[in-house]
């Protein structure tokens, strides 16, 4: 909405919303004060909506059934607001891009928001059916992928970058939206299995988004692309902006979610929050990238597919219990301290990431 003023009014002073970095920091600043600021209300709201907080799984830790028990959860719904809020006042809302990633992380938050509120109505764990959920994300991120590769322009809009190496482009033709497709829900079901402790998924969500951010704002720049050798994508720079608006509303989320967490993020942020971050990858042609900076959340998700693999292939188990993040609670690890040893790992994959960029 600024950005449309500043053409609006070409005074000196509303100039100032043309520039990418500015509308950014104010992007990330507007969501983490709107977060603050709904925080409290929607954390109200939620425990008057719900009964008991969100159902704990039986066969999960035991300490879970008692500590986490009566915890609020859907504080997605918070998330979403303060980003989507933010996105609209900051960002150019004739951008294409914006709207294509907003559609998925949208979408894939109203998915979780049925599967959470299913849950609550049930009172058990078991929302939506596995293929249901299966079905509409692929269908939301098909849609997502082929509005992308249209707004896409050149051998760019059906390839695949590789890191590293320069000019390698893979190209799959029409095939490439089942690719952007499946980036997506990787991305968004990956967030989903590592949201398990307090603060877990939140940080290392900002981390990648934060890594993201910078790659909109270079690979959007026909300058910097072209002295960092990265494949210039017109118009993505304005993800820089949703990533800092994503940032800013994570933050604001921690502050309620941190150990011990006033509110669970659920399904409806751990699917959004994971497709925002496959959306913008397949947006700015970098979606190795988010294998290796998002390594934490692809870690965790081989963790589960191990484990169901080898126990219906034996009868036994790889680790004490899966997403990987129980097995260490299993073995005794404290809460705070896996989540913080998971989040300095996940800043250790994402500086990794970033240095393919200058590698070359």
């Amino acid at each position: 909405m600024f950005f449309l003023l500043a053409h609006a009014h070409p005074e000196k002073f509303f100039n100032l919303f043309r520039y990418l970095t500015f509308r950014s920091g104010a992007a990330c600043l507007t969501s983490l004060v709107l977060s603050f600021w709904l925080g409290p209300r929607v954390i109200r709201w939620l425990k008057s909506v719900q009964r008991g907080g969100q159902p704990i799984r039986e066969d999960g830790p035991e300490r879970h059934l008692i500590e986490k028990r009566g915890t609020p959860t859907m504080g997605g719904v918070l998330i979403l607001a303060a980003c989507t809020i933010s996105t609209f006042l900051w960002t150019d809302l004739l951008n294409g891009y914006v709207w294509a990633v907003l559609l998925c992380t949208l979408g894939y938050g109203a998915v979780g928001f049925v599967d959470d509120y299913m849950k609550l109505s049930r009172r058990n764990t078991k929302g939506v059916s596995a293929r249901g959920k299966l079905v509409v994300q692929v269908a939301i991120g098909l849609i997502s992928a082929t509005w992308i590769m249209y707004l896409t322009k050149g051998p760019l809009a059906s390839g695949v970058a590789v890191p590293v190496f320069k000019g390698v482009l893979i190209q799959l033709g029409p095939f490439f939206p089942l690719f952007g497709m499946f980036v997506m829900l990787a991305s968004s079901n990956a967030v989903n299995l590592t949201d398990g402790l307090d603060g877990l998924a939140t940080v290392p969500t900002i981390i990648v988004a934060g890594v993201f951010a910078l790659i909109a704002y270079l690979v959007g720049n026909r300058v910097f692309a072209d002295y960092l050798q990265l494949n210039h994508v017109p118009g993505v720079g304005e993800l820089a902006v949703f990533c800092a608006a994503l940032i800013g509303a994570g933050m604001g989320f921690l502050w309620f979610n941190a150990p011990p967490a006033a509110v669970f993020m659920g399904d409806t942020g751990s699917l959004a929050l994971g497709g925002a971050l496959g959306a913008v990858s397949v947006a700015v042609k970098h979606e190795i990238v988010l294998m290796i900076t998002g390594g934490l959340f692809v870690v965790e998700t081989l963790s589960v597919i191990i484990q169901v693999f080898w126990y219906k292939r034996t009868g036994r188990r790889v680790f004490l219990m899966a997403p990987l993040h129980h097995h260490f609670e299993k073995l005794g690890w404290q809460e705070p301290t896996i989540v913080i040893r998971f989040w300095i790992i996940s800043m250790i994959l994402a500086l990794c990431g970033l240095a393919t960029l200058k590698i070359r």
